[in-house]
């Protein structure tokens, strides 16, 4: 049995494609499908069956549209109310795909619902497909199925994590999804390669190393930190279906248009680094730089119904941006507009701002920490404002007038609230500088 491993490295989760050589096993896909396709087609593989181990809050799933197109069964847990024809599978439930045996195992904690699949080839050979459930080193985050349940849920992910080690062997492969820097993820994330074993969780897992439930419990819980604002819409897409992700250009956007929309209060998005943003950019728009974290924190940011404009260097770049954006239900921008600043705007509709490092920012100065409250207990500078930046566009009657000087833990964050900062008309400095330890 092959396992090849489709890393979303912005969202920080992976989908797997199981195989015995012809057919195929996928988990858990994200909604641009072209990537599973491709492994598909270079490997001459036919995908024979769709596994999904829960509905999924960070992103949408494709596994709908995956099984549509290629005719293959769609496992998806029997006690979620789905709105589509699937392959209902519970705890005990066994289901083959060629020479590949899967075996499914509930394991809430994550979610309700949330399943395991132990996929077995052969006399020995086993991988066990574990979603929010047993991560790299710890567990899914607990609380996203409602708050008040968070302590109940952590139990259960306790015991989902010992039900999993207890059902296989030490060699048996783990295939998560989440725990590669997913906001789904909790606790202390160990790295190390690409793929590890229930023998190697059972040495460092904290939930399989911590003999007792309460203070695993408590050490769990006391980890929790705030999550992205568009978690709350994902599972309701996911149990609705999601169709095909159409990743086809966005309309054109002129420089008269691009001024209508920013006068509409509408969102308009600069993708260039934040340096060159704070250097030179089209006044009223918000620059979220295009990397890594650009959908987890713009979906975070974006006003639910709020349409979305694009501004790029190059039609590659709004093209990156609009993939991103796709896995997280922001499915079509309203356009996008490809040039430098210069080139969309009138020179009178330009602005710019400073930045500096820590070691610049003066005595007295007005200091704005923007990370989140968890960063902040373990330290702070003197005298900051702290205000997280998912916080600052409802609280930003409480910035202190005058100057500001904004941070975060490496500027990437601080760059978005200078942007939120400058639009409202403030006058302010990013401090693009990794914060001092």
């Amino acid at each position: 049995m092959d396992v090849e491993i489709i890393e979303t490295v912005e969202l920080g989760d992976r989908s797997y494609v199981a195989h015995d050589g012809g057919l195929a096993v996928v988990v858990d896909p994200q909604h641009d499908l072209d990537r599973v396709r491709r492994v598909l087609d270079e490997r001459n593989l036919r995908c024979a069956l769709v596994l999904e181990t829960h509905v999924h809050n960070d992103y949408v799933s494709g596994g709908l549209e995956l099984a549509r197109t290629t005719g293959a069964l769609y496992a998806v847990t029997a006690a979620e109310p789905v709105a589509f024809d699937r392959r209902p599978v519970a705890d005990g439930d066994e289901l083959r795909a060629g020479d590949l045996r899967v075996r499914v195992v509930a394991t809430p904690g994550h979610t309700d619902t949330h399943l395991a699949y132990v996929v077995g080839h052969g006399a020995g050979e086993t991988a066990v497909f574990t979603g929010g459930s047993l991560l790299y080193g710890s567990v899914g985050r607990t609380d996203l199925v409602d708050p008040a349940r968070t302590e109940e849920l952590s139990r259960a992910q306790f015991r989902s994590a010992r039900l999993l080690a207890d059902l296989c062997e030490d060699d048996a492969r783990v295939y998560p999804t989440h725990g590669f820097g997913s906001f789904c993820s909790s606790g202390s994330i160990a790295g190390g390669g690409s793929v590890a074993t229930i023998g190697r969780e059972r040495r460092r897992n904290d939930a399989l190393t911590e003999p007792d439930e309460d203070a695993f419990v408590r050490r769990l819980v006391a980890g929790l930190t705030a999550y992205p604002r568009y978690y709350a819409h994902m599972g309701a897409r996911n149990l609705a279906g999601a169709g095909p992700a159409d990743l086809s250009p966005p309309s054109p956007v002129t420089p008269d248009g691009l001024a209508e929309r920013i006068i509409d209060g509408e969102w308009v998005v600069d993708l260039r680094d934040r340096t060159a943003y704070a250097a030179e950019h089209v006044a009223g728009t918000v620059g979220v730089e295009l990397g890594r974290d650009f959908s987890t924190y713009l979906g975070w940011l974006l006003p639910s119904g709020v349409p979305l404009t694009l501004v790029g260097d190059s039609a590659r770049q709004v093209a990156d941006a609009q993939r991103q954006l796709v896995r997280i239900g922001v499915d079509r921008p309203a356009g996008a507009a490809v040039g430098a600043p210069a080139d969309l705007a009138a020179a009178d509709r330009l602005r710019s701002y400073r930045t500096a490092t820590f070691a610049e920012i003066p005595a007295g100065a007005t200091v704005l920490d923007v990370r989140r409250d968890d960063e902040r207990a373990a330290g702070a500078l003197p005298d900051s404002t702290h205000i997280p930046l998912h916080a600052l566009e409802d609280r930003m009657a409480e910035v202190p007038p005058g100057r500001i000087w904004v941070h975060c833990m490496s500027g990437f964050r601080a760059s978005i609230a200078a942007s939120l900062l400058d639009r409202a008309g403030r006058d302010v400095i990013l401090i693009d500088d990794d914060f001092p330890t």
